[in-house]
């Protein structure tokens, strides 16, 4: 095959790339809107409408010329460097396909129109506390997601095609086997921590207007480099990030005026998920390459920047005199030491997005464990809200006093799959200190730098090593590109003994 006609295939094939990722993007144009501004009896024909786009895109997915494509340029990719683009996208589009092949396209799209319907189900059903409302929606949503499993025979546990779907490479099994691993490095020291007094959060608690609050949020996600150029923050029932490209990267939060941390938290987690979009390639936009390249290496981003950042102590060191500024009234008599304890406080919860960083991993290990079992056919739908009570009460010593706090907290299994939806979160976790403690050993002066409010060697590494490679490396690879071995949980037992020991002497 000639120079010329390889030039004109792979151009031929990212002129077809580039549509889908037009009608994708546009379905989640709709999606963004539904869950920000929508009127709620928009919700049947936005269902029709997102299950059309789909539908549409996936059977130009799964076009057999892409096939031939494919075919004809593989041999050409494979004598470029492995992590050139050309050669990225071939390899990556050729997994994607070989996976869009195996899904009928009928199956798709309805399951993009009941996902829709269900989301509007769990927005009136979650402040009415009736999970009945959503109990038989929540069975078909497990039955599409077992015909979607079933596309991939073969597999060792019906999760597993749901796991990959989200974080490539990863099955059920391996997700248990580093979950012992993280809890037996975990439950030892959320014991020893309770056993001491818990952070009085009281400062919190009081009535802070939401206007107030959205604004220093944002402010704090502009420091950062969220750029409102490429970007927007609304309000939504459960916080997201969603991209329509490189250039448009929107964040979402929620709002309550008596609790100061949820806005101000789900901000700064939005905004690292956020960043990760935006410093994809520009060379990258519009082909299957922009993006996160799994939902691991993305929550690892919004974690970094929530947690290991913004719940630091040298950010506080620097922002604490303007949030005090921002609310003189109610932050006038508080110290900074007891905001910083304040919102580091470790105590067993019921909200997982509410959890502090010791426990927030059980939260996680409850769903992924609840998920697998509505999957192997080990617990039913009808039985889910008292199985999640069980759980909780078991691993974690409280019970919601409702479903609102139970099992319909999560906006997961009504708007998507159920299996697949939760181990990213923990996997995230543990890479969010991996990734941080190589960005501390480029550059020692991280710290100091975020103690004057500055986050632009941070950014910057990260932009470099992480953000701008979008999709070109599956997450392994990733990582063994930036540590130069594999994944472990040590840096992150080791970042959560740092520094709560010195919170509470005793985990040390």
């Amino acid at each position: 095959m000639g120079e010329l006609s390889v030039e004109k295939k792979l151009q031929e094939l990212k002129t077809r790339l580039l549509e889908i990722d037009d009608l994708t993007s546009a379905a989640s144009v709709l999606s963004w809107d539904q869950t920000t501004y929508m009127p709620p009896a928009g919700a049947p024909s936005r269902g029709r409408q997102m299950a059309t786009l789909g539908r549409i895109a996936h059977e130009k997915r799964i076009d057999p010329e892409i096939g031939r494509l494919l075919d004809a340029l593989e041999p050409w990719a494979e004598t470029l460097p492995y992590d050139s683009d050309e050669a990225s996208l071939i390899r990556v589009v050729r997994h994607d396909y070989e996976q869009f092949i195996k899904v009928p396209p009928r199956l798709l799209a309805e399951l993009n129109e009941h996902a829709a319907g269900a989301y509007q189900l769990w927005t009136q059903a979650r402040p009415a506390n009736d999970f009945t409302a959503v109990q038989d929606s929540l069975a078909k949503t497990l039955d599409y997601s077992r015909q979607i499993a079933n596309c991939f025979p073969g597999y060792d546990h019906i999760a597993d095609p749901l796991i990959d779907f989200a974080d490539r490479g990863m099955k059920a099994e391996s997700v248990r086997a580093l979950f012992a691993e993280l809890r037996q490095q975990l439950v030892p020291i959320a014991k020893a921590i309770a056993t001491q007094e818990p952070a009085d959060d009281s400062c919190l608690k009081q009535n802070f207007p939401e206007e107030k609050q959205l604004a220093f949020g944002l402010m704090a996600a502009q420091k950062y480099g969220y750029d409102l150029n490429r970007g927007r923050q609304d309000k939504t029932h459960h916080p997201f990030m969603t991209s329509f490209s490189v250039d448009d990267v929107r964040i979402t939060t929620r709002v309550k005026e008596n609790d100061l941390s949820e806005a101000l938290f789900s901000t700064l987690h939005e905004t690292g998920h956020a960043l990760y979009e935006l410093g994809v390639s520009h060379d990258l936009d519009g082909s299957p390459l922009a993006g996160g390249t799994s939902a691991g290496v993305h929550e690892s981003q919004s974690r970094l920047w929530e947690n290991l950042v913004g719940r630091s102590r040298p950010f506080w060191n620097h922002y604490y005199a303007q949030l005090q500024a921002t609310f003189p009234e109610q932050l006038k008599n508080v110290s900074q030491d007891t905001f910083y304890r304040a919102i580091n406080k470790v105590q067993p919860s019921l909200i997982r997005t509410d959890a502090d960083e010791v426990t927030y991993n059980l939260h996680v290990m409850i769903r992924f464990d609840l998920e697998l079992a509505l999957l192997e056919g080990t617990l039913t739908v009808q039985d889910l809200p008292e199985a999640w009570h069980a759980r909780y009460e078991a691993d974690l010593g409280v019970r919601a006093p409702s479903d609102v706090d139970g099992v319909l907290q999560d906006v997961h299994w009504y708007a998507g799959t159920v299996g697949g939806s939760f181990q990213g979160y923990t996997l995230g976790n543990v890479m969010s200190a991996l990734f941080f403690e190589q960005a501390l050993r480029a550059h020692p002066g991280i710290p100091a730098e975020i103690e004057q409010g500055e986050f632009g060697t941070l950014h910057g590494w990260l932009r470099e090593n992480i953000y701008r490679h979008g999709r070109k490396f599956t997450a392994n690879e990733l990582i063994e590109r930036v540590t130069g071995g594999p994944l472990t949980i040590e840096p992150y037992i080791r970042y959560l003994r740092t520094k709560y020991g010195e919170l509470y002497q005793a985990v040390a």
